[in-house]
């Protein structure tokens, strides 16, 4: 199979262009049918001149239909939806790819997706849809599983689907709330993986940058003990990666603290810690959960995160943090093998 994909880049070297051209508007358009043309063309940047054309000829195969509400993927366009993401896969070369971050990391299983987040939030999906897949194959009856907030652990959670049902499961919060995106918030996520999962859940009503004084005095709460002992004796973790100066922002942090955070050369955060490209510690948020040692000591955890822009974070997240399952998009693949490799 790769031998026939080398061979036809080289007869063919714009059928990467071409194939990748399709498939993310094949892709765009079943994650936002229906749907105008105009809109088409924003959400994947394309012209509308080159919307137009590659419309036309992906209705001429059969792939898409067209009425007044907008366009639709058909059944055979999902069927070419689903065959083209293996092919998309290795015609990029992201096997190689994740063979060489793989190696160069120590992470014992990475999956690369086509394309990039940061272009195309709707790539989001189909991490999504990744990492639900590596979550089914772990799980087994008394699991405990903890989740951090963010968009990408909300996209594993809203894609999961599951066909049996396992016994005394539990789902927890592995961070308490933070600012008013409530839907990307650790217990929402809980929440609605419980219920894919037909689990138990637990929650945790406490702000996670909460005050050490004050975290001194609700942590003796029976509920949050709990609930944190839970965490602390979870199987997995699932979690996102984020830059430190956006979650900085997001976290309010002080200005001085920001400052810090600036002069130490931090790029990463993970569950309240904060890297510098080496995966050095620069600086500890007030966390509730889990300390570093607890961190490494998790028997599986599984990382979600992508776009180009955060590929210094993921790197210097990944130095200190490996993760087992990393699940990341070609932009941040590419770009960190570049600083990887760069003197």
């Amino acid at each position: 199979m790769n031998h026939i994909i080398e061979m036809q880049k080289r007869i063919l070297p714009e059928l990467v262009n071409v194939a990748e051209k399709r498939y993310l508007i094949l892709y765009t358009i079943y994650y936002n049918q229906p749907i105008g043309r105009r809109l088409l063309s924003s959400v994947t940047g394309m012209t509308e001149r080159v919307i137009r054309d590659e419309v036309d000829i992906l209705k001429g195969q059969g792939l898409i239909s067209i009425s007044g509400e907008g366009m639709r993927v058909t059944k055979d366009g999902v069927d070419v939806l689903e065959s083209l993401r293996d092919f998309i896969h290795d015609l990029k070369g992201l096997p190689e790819l994740e063979k060489q971050i793989r190696d160069r990391l120590c992470i014992k299983n990475i999956t690369i997706v086509p394309g990039d987040v940061g272009k195309n939030h709707f790539l989001l999906n189909e991490m999504g849809k990744k990492a639900a897949n590596i979550l089914t194959g772990m799980l087994h009856d008394d699991m405990i599983i903890a989740v951090a907030g963010g968009s990408s652990v909300a996209a594993l959670a809203e894609v999961l689907s599951v066909d049996k049902t396992y016994r005394n499961l539990m789902v927890v919060p592995a961070r308490g709330g933070l600012g008013r995106e409530v839907e990307f918030q650790a217990n929402t996520i809980t929440a609605t993986l419980s219920k894919k999962l037909n689990a138990n859940y637990r929650f945790l009503h406490i702000p996670d940058d909460i005050s050490s004084d004050a975290l001194k005095i609700l942590i003796n709460e029976q509920g949050i003990r709990e609930t944190i002992d839970y965490v602390k004796r979870a199987d997995v973790l699932i979690y996102g990666i984020g830059r430190a100066d956006v979650m900085a922002k997001r976290r309010h942090l002080s200005d001085s603290i920001k400052k810090l955070l600036n002069d130490a050369g931090a790029v990463a955060e993970t569950m309240g810690y904060y890297f510098n490209i080496n995966g050095q510690i620069v600086y500890t948020a007030g966390t509730i959960s889990l300390d570093i040692d607890e961190l490494l000591r998790l028997p599986h955890k599984l990382a979600i995160s992508g776009g180009a822009s955060k590929a210094e974070a993921i790197l210097a997240s990944c130095r200190v943090i490996p993760p087992e399952s990393l699940i990341i998009d070609e932009g941040a693949a590419r770009r960190i093998i570049e600083l990887i490799n760069s003197p």
